[in-house]
């Protein structure tokens, strides 16, 4: 096996390497003091290669099932311009509750994985747009913050808190 380098730093990556996505970027192959930079991304699985032989019982030779990493909670670069709502695992769950669905059968219903929902649920991790997209459609929500804000008279709505501009002041000449 070819030894892998961090695409952030060029160290030589020791361990497994955790696929990131750092302030916008795409996601990269990085080590682990380069994880904490940004956010870990969920990994796509499909089917494994095979390899070469067939039977009923063989296993792959490290023996161990490849388990995609635990996103965490998304960094400042990813909540620019309408993303994802802070109460998305509370609002999935509830809107499947309502429908009289179990994880597994909305798991079924999207054609995911039952884990997959249990994680999103948890808010261990942030669904991707494809899934969120088959969430919305569903269970019938919104997931995306809104675009157009409602208007409290100081230019942002009261949900978002303090917002750099309630701090600075612009001085005009």
């Amino acid at each position: 096996m070819q030894p892998q380098h961090c695409e952030a730093c060029g160290e030589l990556i020791r361990g497994r390497s955790k696929i990131v996505r750092i302030e916008g970027s795409k996601p990269m192959k990085v080590c682990d003091r380069c994880a904490r930079l940004g956010t870990e991304v969920q990994v796509q699985t499909g089917p494994r290669p095979s390899s070469g032989r067939t039977g009923v019982g063989v296993s792959q030779s490290s023996g161990r099932t490849a388990t995609p990493p635990v996103r965490r909670r998304r960094d400042v670069f990813d909540l620019i311009g309408g993303d994802i709502v802070e109460d998305y695992a509370d609002r999935i769950r509830e809107a499947r509750l309502e429908k009289g669905m179990s994880q597994k059968d909305l798991a079924l219903e999207m054609k995911e994985k039952e884990h997959l929902i249990k994680k999103i649920e948890n808010r261990e991790l942030i669904p991707e747009d494809s899934v969120r997209k088959k969430l919305e459609a569903v269970l019938d929500i919104h997931l995306i913050e809104s675009e157009g804000m409602p208007d409290d008279g100081g230019g942002h709505a009261e949900a978002t808190g303090t917002t750099l501009g309630d701090v600075i002041q612009i001085k005009r000449k």
